[in-house]
């Protein structure tokens, strides 16, 4: 996967909180507990590893959630929330470093932090056309960049916890070493695009809390096994990540999307499914312990996604899953 070199990167749609600590331990996420970490919203979905097992999140059901930017010469004219000014006060925006560094795709082809505001800006990019021609207001997030804990909208957070949303803040929050992890733990190819695909899916639980259908989920109270809400949810992030995926090349910021690339993504949707997970820290598998679906359907709900290209694709309520 490559950036185009001449694409204008947004760096207001990221929030470098790489420089102030803060956050940590459990927390309570819109109102959903989980071992080890928060509730609410939308995440991964990975166990910890080492110490016991607690809820890593990555794409899932933790926590639940894009910015824009537009290709050659131009950037789209999305506005970004302010978010709330007590979390900010306690943990500290520093973004100096990276809107002098991460300027142009050239940039982010080069670096990884200036790839994560990339990513960010192309999902955000789609979604601020995608969501109006379906009828739907687009309301940009930024995405939080931080180091070990982080304070968000929805409770002192951890890295253990993985990329997830907070719709209290509608932030997206992401420890960089989750990448690393990702290929080191749970084995998975990796590289830009498994990047990518990360954000995409927590951009995907944005959209369905502008949507309301993490609050019907949540008010479903149906939030294990795999057939439940909470599953559908996740898988329908996918799906949505997948939509975005198929319409990449379409926005300046990306070109050379290649079946290796496609295929990392895949690869890492298989990486945190239940199943997978399961087996590999617990050594069996329970099915009605899932919240984020198996590694089969995750594949699969991403591939629709990716196949059809539109959103409207993306129905996991209906039927079986």
């Amino acid at each position: 996967m490559e950036f185009d070199e001449s694409a204008r990167l947004d760096t207001s749609q990221v929030e470098d909180r790489r420089s102030s600590g803060g956050g940590g331990g459990g927390s309570n996420m819109g109102g959903m507990s989980f071992p080890g970490g928060g509730g609410g919203g939308g995440s991964m979905g990975l166990p910890k590893v080492g110490g016991g097992l607690g809820l890593l999140l990555v794409i899932g059901m933790v926590l639940f959630q894009a910015c824009a930017g537009g290709g050659g010469g131009g950037l789209s004219n999305i506005a970004v929330p302010d978010g709330g000014s007590e979390i900010q006060a306690e943990s500290s925006v520093d973004n100096e470093a990276i809107s002098t560094s991460c300027q142009t795709g050239a940039d982010a082809n080069a670096k990884q932090e200036c790839r994560i505001v990339a990513d960010v800006n192309s999902i955000q990019n789609f979604w601020a056309k995608e969501l109006p021609a379906n009828r739907f207001e687009y309301r940009a997030s930024r995405t939080v960049m931080f180091r070990d804990g982080v304070n968000t909208g929805c409770g002192a957070a951890s890295s253990a916890m993985g990329p997830f949303y907070c719709p209290a803040d509608e932030k997206i929050y992401l420890d960089l070493a989750f990448f690393d992890e990702l290929r080191t733990k749970f084995e998975a190819i990796g590289g830009p695009f498994a990047e990518a695909y990360v954000i995409a899916h927590e951009y995907g639980h944005h959209v369905q809390d502008l949507l309301g259908t993490t609050t019907q989920v949540e008010r479903s109270r149906d939030q294990t096994g795999p057939q439940s809400a909470a599953v559908r949810l996740e898988l329908q992030a996918d799906c949505y990540a997948g939509v975005w995926a198929a319409n990449a090349e379409r926005d300046g910021f990306i070109k050379n999307l290649t079946d290796e690339d496609i295929a990392a993504g895949i690869d890492a949707a298989a990486r945190v499914g239940d199943d997978f997970i399961q087996k590999k820290f617990q050594g069996r598998i329970n099915q009605e312990g899932w919240t984020h679906g198996s590694s089969a359907q995750r594949m699969k709900w991403f591939k629709t996604g990716l196949s059809q290209g539109n959103m409207n694709a993306c129905d996991t309520f209906s039927g079986a899953i």
